[in-house]
């Protein structure tokens, strides 16, 4: 298999699913479509808290200390944040929805193209999963990750699709350009990525990955897209640290 085979799987799982849960969707009412959308919810708060908890890995303890791995989770979110808000990433990329809305709506009146593009596209995107198994498989070191990856998210697609429409389908773009970039990058840089930045980068995708569920669940509608440079800063943080304590 060639590098990148992981990346292809994902994207077509997701293609496809969103597909089915979109034919599936027209069956079921709306009551059915927001309990879908619910328990995807929770299994996503599920996931998020469970990679949450890396944070207290032996790994990036015995790198940084005892006390430092959740202030550099909170380092990550507030520098990440509020690099990300001055980017305006949400906007932009909920811009790029609207975009793609506006050229593939139908006449029927309103959609959901958006919500279910950005929803979906962080879903796919934000979790360990996506760094840790692009760069695993860029590195020449399989694609068993990126394979797991693929089969969650084709089932969540479906879920998503049901209830959100075609936009969960545009987010194979997104799927397809960050696991791509991912790959490219573990393919040119090597294993350079030590376990304790590693897992910063996972803790800090969880507590990302919470604020999608809540965004499922209707409860809150955070701005995950503006937090995506958390993902940098984390692992910068933990070799900043390492450097002090050295």
């Amino acid at each position: 298999m060639f590098v990148g085979i992981g990346t292809v799987v994902n994207v077509a799982t997701v293609l496809i699913g969103s597909t089915l849960g979109v034919l599936v969707g027209h069956r079921l009412s709306h009551r059915t479509r927001d309990l879908v959308t619910d328990a995807l919810g929770l299994v996503t708060l599920l996931i998020a808290i469970t990679s949450a908890l890396t944070v207290g890995a032996k790994a990036l303890s015995d790198a940084v200390g005892t006390s430092a791995p959740v202030l550099i989770v909170l380092g990550a979110m507030l520098i990440g944040g509020i690099a990300g808000s001055l980017l305006r990433i949400e906007q932009r990329l909920e811009g790029f929805g609207a975009w793609l809305q506006h050229r593939f709506r139908r006449s029927d009146g309103e959609s959901t193209f958006v919500e279910g593009f950005v929803t979906a596209s962080m879903v796919f995107c934000v979790g360990p999963l996506t760094f840790l198994g692009a760069l695993s498989d860029g590195l020449g070191r399989g694609a068993d990750q990126l394979f797991l990856k693929a089969v969650l998210d084709g089932f969540a697609s479906i879920a998503f699709a049901a209830s959100l429409g075609w936009g969960v389908m545009a987010s194979a773009l997104v799927v397809l350009v960050t696991q791509g970039l991912m790959t490219a990058v573990g393919a040119v840089l090597g294993d350079v990525l030590p376990e304790a930045h590693v897992t910063a980068l996972g803790a800090t995708g969880g507590v990302m990955l919470i604020g999608v569920a809540l965004r499922l669940l209707k409860i809150k509608q955070i701005a995950v897209a503006d937090m995506l440079p958390a993902l940098i800063v984390a692992p910068l943080l933990v070799q900043l640290l390492v450097v002090i304590r050295s």
